[in-house]
């Protein structure tokens, strides 16, 4: 009798795992054939010279060392870094400051959260047509301010000096969604620590930089794997307000943008592929840099310190 009772549920157990894989087949399907397969066919191709006509021809680590003297890609990534070096920093401050405001008791708090957010969740392409109307060096509304305060507007997208910062500035727009996940971290701290800083005599800053910035620390880290990641794999405005070029004089071609050109425009397949992969690695060697020194400054409620 107890035998039949372990087969049954042994029978029982093995239907529920069958029908959980059946549920679980389009995912996995779907991982394999748009993910995992196109990661691993772009490692192999990575070694590869391929025109998307004829068969790849295996050229070893040829694709890696053209990188050492293509003035392009070292280009590319220069305009890269300089983006993420200040885009990352200047994000972070305006979406927490921003976070602070909306963290008020005001009568129209839920409305402003909402105006804050919605610039993260239009399409990329629609805001970058917008930028492009606002960057507008003739009839824009950004030079036509200037002109009100007497100041000459730059060129913007088309001076080689103010394209990036242009870029950079157009980045900003979006600090909404970031703001949220301050907002969420801000009303998590408990209200406790602030009564306890009163009773010490602690003023706005001083609550700010030891009980809110402290407290905050894991959401700020955790922002700031996701807008690095994030800034590394910058396309959509480029390639909207370049037109996809990268211009002028590839003074915002960035590293997405020539992975793209070289695949899709000069059928380098083998190429694109190989600087696909540097870019994962730069990406890897930052992550894992952020999570080594995250030690010393994230702070975790009710952390052990050893």
């Amino acid at each position: 009798m107890e035998k039949a009772i372990k087969r049954s549920k042994f029978k029982m157990s093995t239907q529920d795992a069958i029908w959980g894989y059946v549920f679980l087949s389009p995912w996995i399907l779907g991982m394999i054939f748009f993910t995992a397969g196109p990661i691993i066919a772009s490692l192999i191709l990575s070694f590869c010279d391929w025109d998307l006509i004829t068969l790849p021809k295996l050229v070893g680590f040829g694709n890696f060392m053209k990188m050492f003297t293509d003035a392009r890609f070292l280009n590319s990534m220069f305009n890269t870094f300089y983006y993420t070096v200040f885009s990352v920093p200047l994000g972070i401050i305006g979406s927490v400051m921003v976070a602070l405001l909306m963290n008020q008791k005001w009568r129209t708090v839920r409305l402003l959260r909402t105006i804050y957010y919605l610039p993260s969740v239009t399409a990329g392409v629609a805001s970058a047509i917008i930028w492009m109307w606002l960057l507008n060096p003739d009839f824009g509304l950004i030079n036509y301010g200037l002109s009100l305060l007497g100041i000459k507007g730059p060129m913007w997208m088309a001076d080689e000096v103010w394209s990036k910062p242009a870029i950079i500035i157009m980045s900003l727009w979006g600090v909404g969604g970031n703001m949220i996940i301050y907002l969420a971290g801000l009303q998590g701290i408990p209200r406790q620590l602030y009564e306890a800083a009163d009773i010490d005599g602690a003023g706005m800053f001083d609550k700010f930089r030891y009980v809110t910035l402290p407290m905050l620390t894991p959401v700020i880290f955790f922002n700031l794997i996701m807008s690095i990641v994030a800034s590394f794999q910058v396309f959509t405005q480029v390639y909207v307000m370049t037109g996809g070029q990268g211009g002028p004089a590839d003074s915002t071609l960035v590293m997405v943008l020539y992975i793209y050109q070289q695949a899709f425009k000069f059928h380098n397949m083998g190429y694109a592929s190989a600087i696909a992969w540097v870019l994962f690695i730069i990406i890897l060697v930052f992550t894992l840099l952020q999570f080594k020194m995250s030690g010393g400054w994230v702070h975790y409620e009710g952390e052990l310190k050893k």
